[in-house]
């Protein structure tokens, strides 16, 4: 049975590449052919055509499809490949990636260990302190695009490598779209939070914004990581957002950096 195509495909006449560019919307910036086979794509992973872990059809089937030439496909797909979106396996073929896949676990978390590739450590464990409701602040409402007073769930949790006390979450979400999230339900969780969303609230993180700066171990954060008053700490706060780029996550975190480091490849 043949895939319906989505709608921007729909609009595309039988022909050539040219064709294609010339059925495509008009935008005021030019957007290489490639950039909106990338875009058609992008629309079957927000509509779930292809599920996180499912295999995505061949570049073959997807050139036809779209009615482009296979090169056209691959240079789509090696950008949604780098962005972490979708993941070649040799021999396999294409699948959507899962933040399940340990190459993608750490796609956000950019703390490593000295000493030792990032995950080396295996997973982290995790104490989860708190997970209520409550009224969303006006810091909070903002960055989740919500109303201030607006019902969202948060989460207090601390991350520990080797026994060790390295990273306090404070975690704030929209209560709707996680309702029956608990703490019981995140502590028998054994794989990553994001690939808890994933696969029982159908909510895939696929990009973070983070805002980075110093902060000192005061008011508590001192005893729950085990380090003196006033040891420098580094504060991480991150949005995450969805293929419909809805923010979803609000996430402040405070990681120590006496035995880990934060690193962000560039380029």
């Amino acid at each position: 049975m043949g895939t319906p195509r989505c709608s921007l495909a729909a609009n595309i006449s039988a022909g050539t590449e040219a064709n294609l560019s010339l059925a495509l919307p008009i935008t005021p910036a030019f957007s290489p052919l490639y950039r909106q086979i990338k875009e058609l794509i992008l629309n079957s992973l927000r509509s779930s055509e292809w599920k996180p872990g499912e295999v995505i059809p061949s570049e073959i089937e997807l050139a036809a499809r779209f009615r482009v030439s296979q090169g056209t496909v691959r240079k789509a797909i090696d950008e949604l490949a780098a962005e972490n979106l979708l993941l070649r396996r040799q021999g396999k073929g294409t699948f959507v990636a899962t933040h399940a896949e340990q190459q993608v676990q750490f796609r956000f978390l950019k703390l490593v260990p000295d000493n030792g590739p990032p995950g080396g450590e295996g997973p982290a464990q995790r104490h989860i302190i708190e997970c209520r409701r409550t009224r969303a602040s006006a810091d909070v409402a903002r960055a989740l695009a919500l109303r201030t007073a607006e019902v969202v769930l948060q989460i207090r949790r601390v991350l520990s490598f080797a026994g060790t006390p390295t990273i306090l979450e404070h975690i704030w979400l929209p209560a709707a779209p996680f309702k029956g999230l608990t703490a019981e339900r995140l502590s028998s969780y054994k794989g990553p939070m994001y690939a808890l969303f994933e696969t029982e609230f159908n909510l895939r993180m696929v990009r973070a914004k983070e805002e980075i700066r110093a902060e000192s171990a005061i008011d508590g954060r001192e005893l729950l990581l085990k380090v003196k008053h006033g040891t420098p700490l580094l504060s991480v706060e991150r949005v995450a957002y969805t293929y419909q780029d809805e923010p979803m996550e609000l996430r402040r975190g405070y990681y120590r950096t006496d035995t880990h480091h934060y690193l962000n490849t560039l380029g």
